[in-house]
């Protein structure tokens, strides 16, 4: 600051000389001030105007070579005065080197430099701080410092200042992704809780079968032509009376389509109960289909003049009411047992993969669905 300040005054001073050494002498414009108003005053010609401008006075080459001599001057005074203050600097380092070499070896070690830190800035510095502030200076790279690696200790100070601001944005960031980490941890578990994969309980075993009753009465449809033509069969009037009743009710088929498929996304229920909801929506759904190809059937041979037998129909029917009692007599059957009755053609494998069970979830609490492996997610991501 000194330095700049006796600079800036001796600029001054030198553009001062200069303007004086060049501006005309006030005597100068006082003789050649003419006085318009008064009666003898005759307009100069071209000619006296030239003759008047070839006799002006001209600055004399000696002044300039002064002015010159002075900046000059004032160049080396500032130079000096920049080496002065360079030299100074480097004394107050080099005592400050002197203070930091505890052992007097001419280097200074991270250690040395930690302790002469702390003494100076009255602040707690750790072992790895001091190592990387030294590995900055540490030019040659011999792990240690000599005198002329050593930084003033403002320099030191700034340097130290950014270390530190550094390893503070460090542990904050670790601090946001361990909390980030046990919010992920925290969600999984929570997600986990909810769905209950767990081994069923005999209430569960129960429960599963009774969501197959819905397909069951569907399927007596088809059965309809046995159940007529075995009226006294105590089966087939329990039969009729379960379809007639299931029947009288408004919407049955659609309010139990509901029903179960609610019940089914309950995560909170047994994976075998859910299992065995969804595997009843779904074969309640394709009952619809046998029905759809007989009707379907009958209309085409119909409009070409060949009506398909009753018999045939007949026959279709009871193979649909048939097959769907044995689909329910298996799962059942497995249900009761407490496995998962997964081996029905078609139906089941659709039916798992529409299972939400825990191992659709990663570490993250992140749906991936069935069939991925946590690993390969992780490294996706």
């Amino acid at each position: 600051m000194k330095i700049q300040m006796q600079t800036s005054t001796l600029s001054f001073l030198l553009l001062a000389a200069s303007s004086q050494a060049f501006a005309p002498s006030s005597g100068t414009f006082r003789s050649q001030r003419i006085d318009v108003d008064r009666p003898s005053f005759v307009a100069p010609t071209s000619s006296s105007v030239l003759f008047a401008s070839s006799n002006s006075t001209l600055p004399d080459p000696s002044d300039a070579q002064v002015l010159r001599a002075k900046a000059q001057q004032l160049r080396d005074e500032a130079s000096e005065l920049a080496t002065e203050q360079a030299q100074k600097v480097s004394d107050a380092a080099m005592k400050v080197f002197a203070k930091f070499d505890t052992n007097k070896d001419g280097t200074i070690s991270a250690e040395e430099l930690k302790m002469g830190l702390e003494k100076t800035t009255k602040t707690s510095i750790s072992k790895d701080t001091a190592e990387k502030l030294l590995q900055q200076l540490d030019t040659n790279g011999d792990g240690v410092l000599q005198k002329e690696e050593f930084q003033p200790v403002d320099r030191l100070k700034n340097q130290l200042d950014f270390i530190l601001r550094g390893e503070k944005a460090l542990v904050l960031n670790q601090g946001k992704l361990a909390k980030q980490i046990d919010f992920e941890k925290n969600l999984r578990a929570k997600i986990i809780s909810l769905i209950n994969d767990g081994e069923p309980t005999g209430k569960d075993k129960v429960v599963s079968v009774l969501p197959y009753i819905f397909p069951l009465l569907d399927s007596l449809a088809y059965a309809a032509p046995w159940i007529v033509s075995h009226q006294d069969n105590p089966i087939a009037h329990a039969a009729a009376v379960a379809f007639t009743f299931y029947r009288s009710i408004p919407l049955s088929g659609f309010l139990a389509f509901f029903a179960l498929s609610y019940l089914s996304t309950d995560l909170s229920l047994n994976r075998l109960v859910r299992f065995n909801l969804q595997q009843a929506i779904i074969l309640d759904v394709a009952l619809f289909v046998p029905g759809l190809m007989i009707g379907l059937v009958g209309l085409v041979g119909s409009g070409l003049g060949a009506p398909v037998p009753g018999v045939a129909s007949e026959y279709l029917s009871d193979a649909v009411a048939l097959g769907t009692l044995a689909t329910i007599a298996y799962a059942s059957a497995a249900s009761l047992t407490g496995n998962t009755p997964d081996q029905v053609p078609l139906l089941s494998n659709y039916v798992k993969n529409r299972m939400i069970t825990k191992d659709m979830f990663d570490k993250k609490g992140r749906f991936v669905g069935p069939g991925v492996e946590d690993k390969d997610v992780n490294n996706k991501n």
